[in-house]
């Protein structure tokens, strides 16, 4: 019987202990070899070796079933296998993977576990795909070239959008449908977050409070609640914030930019959010009801001194006769 050795980490197994301690180096932080072009690291000479050649533009291996493109031979073949029977089921949320490295990889969406870290910031990934897309954000790398205009691009999703421009169809076209409603995407990774509204699927499981939830952008903004993270800084007062979209609304009060104006009336307002507020005026909509005597109110503001009211009522003392 053959003997063979298994990585703890991912679960490949290997066909010598050589083969398995050379292995185990991409899980761990000896990477010794480093590509010249993206400073990217790699345990072995021959995956640095294989890794050059993603510098070079040539898309050799074009996946049949989905279009894909791939630099060699062998991570087509590896790609091919996602499209066969899936027969390995998470057991955090009922998916089915083809492969054993394709579950390992699925289930850090639930641990959070992100072991791929870039080397030029402090951002981390679940699989090293990822953090090849996100390092050329900083050596400006674009791989990716349109055969019609030259024009290069960092990721083959963003070149395929702008091939729309040379096709029939038209710039801003949203090819991908929802097979449960009419809404339509310009991109695939947008439609499978909208799917998860008709399915219920929340993949993205916070470990801090239990929370769940079906973007991963959510679920990140989430995490920071815990950790108190606030990467976003205002660089005119130096505060700091937790979201991109509340520092952009902090800048505002800067800025004295009002971009949101009401179609009933002459205001403006700085937040999006406060324009829907303001509507009420015109539409009549009271959307906060009391359940005690079930009069309703257009603003929080106003529901809330109502309750007030009756809470005082509540705890009173009874008069003596």
């Amino acid at each position: 019987m053959v003997k063979s050795f298994s990585c703890v980490t991912c679960g490949k197994t290997l066909s010598s202990e050589g083969n398995l301690a050379r292995h185990e180096r991409k899980h761990t932080e000896q990477k010794d070899f480093s590509c010249r072009r993206c400073k990217i690291s790699f345990a072995t000479t021959e995956e640095r070796r294989i890794h050059s050649k993603e510098h070079s533009g040539k898309k050799e291996y074009n996946c049949e079933v989905c279009g894909e493109i791939f630099f060699i031979r062998s991570s087509l073949k590896l790609h091919l296998k996602t499209h066969g029977e899936k027969s390995l089921q998470c057991n955090e949320c009922d998916k089915y993977f083809s492969t054993k490295g394709s579950l390992v990889v699925h289930k850090r969406i639930h641990t959070g576990e992100r072991p791929y870290k870039c080397p030029h910031c402090e951002k981390s990934f679940i699989n090293g795909s990822q953090v090849k897309r996100h390092v050329r954000v900083h050596t400006n790398e674009r791989p990716y070239q349109c055969s019609e205009c030259g024009k290069t691009f960092r990721t083959s999703d963003c070149l395929k959008s702008h091939q729309n421009i040379h096709s029939d169809e038209k710039p801003g076209e949203k090819p991908f449908q929802c097979k449960h409603c009419d809404k339509r995407f310009r991109k695939r990774c947008y439609l499978n977050y909208h799917d998860r509204i008709h399915t219920g699927e929340k993949p993205y499981l916070c470990s801090h409070c239990g929370k769940a939830f079906a973007n991963p952008e959510c679920f990140l903004s989430h995490k920071r609640i815990h950790t108190g993270e606030k990467p976003y800084h205002c660089s005119i007062c130096g505060k700091s914030f937790s979201r991109v979209s509340t520092l952009k609304n902090h800048k505002r009060t800067h800025t004295g930019e009002r971009p949101f104006k009401c179609s009933q009336c002459e205001k403006t307002f700085a937040r999006s959010d406060i324009l829907k507020v303001h509507q009420r005026v015109h539409t009549g909509d009271k959307p906060y009801s009391c359940s005690i005597c079930g009069e309703r109110f257009a603003y929080l503001g106003s529901f809330q001194t109502h309750q007030n009211k009756h809470a005082k009522e509540q705890t009173a003392p009874e008069s003596s006769e």
